[in-house]
């Protein structure tokens, strides 16, 4: 299988990684999605894999040459529309940063050329893959916690310093949509439920310079079977904390609660007494797992489905943000 990647300003390591053992499976070309966008780090890294690959100024001419089979959109958040629209298109297969798009209409939009299109396509939610994650999902999924009723997650990240595209909403899309979108995307998926509504609030406030990007942010989602979710989002992790983000979820259900932070999973339910701390099931990769897919071997844990319900709530929540209002589904 061939492959092209446009843009390179976010989770590319996971295709990087991903082609490690994969042997018919190559990188043919690289190109910018967005004006400005420096891609020399993307081309050494490709070359470093042993890849004899194109590097192309236009996306659209670098998919018209090289027609692979998949497209990989990489690029500023507020180009995903675009450039996801052109692979698809050209019956690329898709895999695509999140969120997919940065305004409802684009979404709705690019889910209807995706279902023309007949191929498939998977966001980069690539943190349901790590071990902690995937150890807690499985638990849950194998009723260690009975029914899930309540959910509370976080995202918190270093701020640093942001480069430009960051710094306006057109490129960047919101704080919601970037940083929040993981943690969104675990709420739909843990729960298995439906979104019915949103209310959120978020805040430019003590940003450090960086324009319109929200440095703080608390969404409360109402599910289908009334369930309740919560994700609170922030770039206040200090500068000399240990990692970079610091990523946690709370799930309470009817024989359980279980808890992931700190890369570690905590159990308590009706069967043991005291918290137990599960063993880690080993992490996985999600482009191998979309490869998977291509070839018919399984499904890919992150479905299309997935990839448009997590990006329609994540705008939602930024649009409820934004008017103060609860916004229904």
């Amino acid at each position: 299988m061939n492959i092209c990647i446009i843009g390179s300003s976010g989770h590319v390591p996971y295709v990087l990684r991903g082609l490690k053992g994969e042997n018919d499976v190559y990188i043919t070309g690289i190109a910018p999605g967005s004006v400005g966008e420096n891609m020399d780090g993307l081309d050494k890294k490709v070359a470093e894999l042993g890849f004899s690959h194109k590097r192309y100024d236009d996306y659209c001419q670098m998919l018209d040459e090289l027609k692979p089979d998949i497209a990989v959109v990489n690029c500023f958040f507020g180009d995903h529309f675009k450039a996801a629209s052109e692979a698809l298109k050209r019956g690329c297969h898709l895999f695509v940063e999140k969120p997919i798009a940065t305004e409802l209409d684009d979404l709705y939009k690019l889910r209807e050329i995706y279902e023309k299109s007949g191929v498939h396509l998977a966001a980069m939610f690539g943190i349901r893959y790590t071990s902690h994650f995937l150890t807690a999902w499985e638990a849950v999924k194998n009723g260690a916690i009975g029914e899930v009723r309540l959910m509370n997650a976080q995202k918190s990240y270093k701020l640093g310093v942001r480069g430009e595209n960051y710094r306006n909403r057109k490129t960047y899309g919101g704080t919601i949509p970037w940083v929040g979108s993981h943690a969104i995307d675990w709420l739909y998926w843990f729960s298995g439920e439906k979104f019915e509504s949103v209310f959120a609030s978020h805040s430019t406030k003590f940003n450090q310079g960086h324009g319109d990007l929200e440095m703080s942010a608390l969404c409360h989602f109402t599910f289908t079977n009334e369930v309740f979710g919560s994700v609170n989002i922030d770039y206040l992790r200090p500068q000399n904390a240990p990692t970079h983000d610091d990523d946690r979820i709370r799930i309470a259900g009817t024989k359980g609660v279980i808890e992931v932070r700190g890369g570690k999973v905590y159990l308590i339910n009706n069967k043991e007494k005291g918290i137990q701390e599960l063993p880690l099931v080993p992490e996985q990769n999600i482009f191998k797992d979309f490869l998977k897919e291509l070839r018919g071997e399984g499904k890919c844990l992150v479905s299309a489905e997935d990839s448009f319900a997590v990006t329609e709530a994540c705008l939602k929540a930024r649009q409820s943000a934004d008017e103060k209002r609860v916004i229904y589904f």
